[in-house]
């Protein structure tokens, strides 16, 4: 199932959810090395991560439920994205916890473990979001193949059936 979300040819939500996972791992291992070294350094940084990654998971958010909507009701598929928003759900959850605890200072334990836990979830739901990809096709171009032209190109749709037939 092709995307309902795209730019230039590609989805929006494959693309944008990148940066609130990049950013969660980069605020989890600055409370990391804050830990082991006790620098002062790491803790700002991990605060602007956590904040970058909530805004970016919060624009990415609405994109991936465009295409859940577009889904057949009933599906595998269907199931499998529920389970991913829900998921998500939880790791903005945790991820907002963990920066709400932390106000200007350096974070304590508990902030750094719902962090941590936050993104051990965020694991198991990007893992689901490639099920949804790999195993059911959703946000996958309908005409799939080695030889399909770029997506900036003008092919005309029976070229580009052509070139998908071409693999087979």
């Amino acid at each position: 199932m092709e995307s309902r979300a795209q730019v230039l040819g590609h989805p929006v939500h494959q693309i944008l959810v990148e940066l609130p996972v990049g950013a969660f791992v980069f605020a989890v291992t600055c409370d990391t090395l804050g830990a082991l070294t006790r620098g002062r350094s790491f803790a700002p940084a991990a605060r602007l991560a956590l904040d970058f990654g909530l805004a970016t998971a919060v624009v990415a958010a609405p994109f991936g439920l465009v295409d859940w909507l577009a889904i057949r009701p009933g599906s595998r598929a269907k199931r499998v994205g529920l389970v991913h928003a829900v998921g998500n759900l939880a790791v903005l959850g945790l991820f907002a916890s963990a920066r709400l605890l932390r106000g200007r200072r350096r974070p304590g334990s508990t902030a750094r473990w719902l962090a941590a836990g936050g993104l051990g979830v965020a694991g198991v739901t990007a893992w689901l979001g490639g099920e949804l990809i790999n195993r059911h096709g959703i946000g996958v171009h309908d005409l799939i193949g080695e030889d399909v032209p770029s997506s900036l190109s003008r092919g005309s749709d029976a070229e580009l059936e052509a070139a998908a037939g071409s693999r087979a």
